[in-house]
């Protein structure tokens, strides 16, 4: 009986673990959490699934669906529409730092660089991080500021960090 529940749990876990390695890359780890179900609809709208299912590294500063709720009142569903496509791929991308940045490395850069630190993203535009009370600030090129509330979500190719705002380009 040992061997029978023994041999289940592997095969149980076997199945975990090919299920997980077929889809935890940046997408597939969004996917799988409901805190991102608004920020895949907008991945797959503005046709960025492969993008950022490829090799990276990268890493995302991913807006949880009430940050998108806290948009004006439209907007996200404005930039879903097929002509918005190039905005939303725009913003979105404001949002991903080429390289795998973990929060310890992000915080070190912070402390390095007198309490600031610019970062490039994959847009061409530049986001400033910052720490207050502990917690990783994202100030954006409109000068608006979103925080880090869930950091160093693992993916194949890179790293989430979940904030509370979504970021905007100039």
């Amino acid at each position: 009986m040992k061997n029978l529940k023994i041999t289940i749990l592997s095969a149980f876990l076997l199945c975990l673990t090919v299920g997980f390695s077929q889809s935890d890359n940046i997408v597939g780890v969004a996917a799988g959490n409901d805190n991102f179900t608004t920020l895949v609809t907008a991945v797959k709208s503005a046709d960025l699934v492969g993008t950022l299912s490829s090799d990276g590294p990268f890493t995302v500063f991913a807006p949880v669906n009430s940050a998108f709720e806290a948009l004006p009142s439209g907007t996200v569903e404005s930039l879903l529409k097929p002509e918005n496509k190039g905005t939303l791929q725009g913003i979105l991308t404001y949002h991903v730092v080429a390289g795998k940045y973990m929060a310890k490395d992000v915080i070190k850069a912070i402390k390095d660089n007198n309490g600031s630190f610019d970062v490039k993203t994959v847009q061409g535009g530049t986001i400033t991080l910052s720490l207050s009370d502990g917690n990783v600030m994202l100030k954006d090129a409109k000068g608006s500021i979103a925080k880090v509330v869930m950091a160093d979500v693992a993916a194949t190719n890179g790293v989430i960090h979940a904030i509370d705002a979504v970021v905007m380009p100039k």
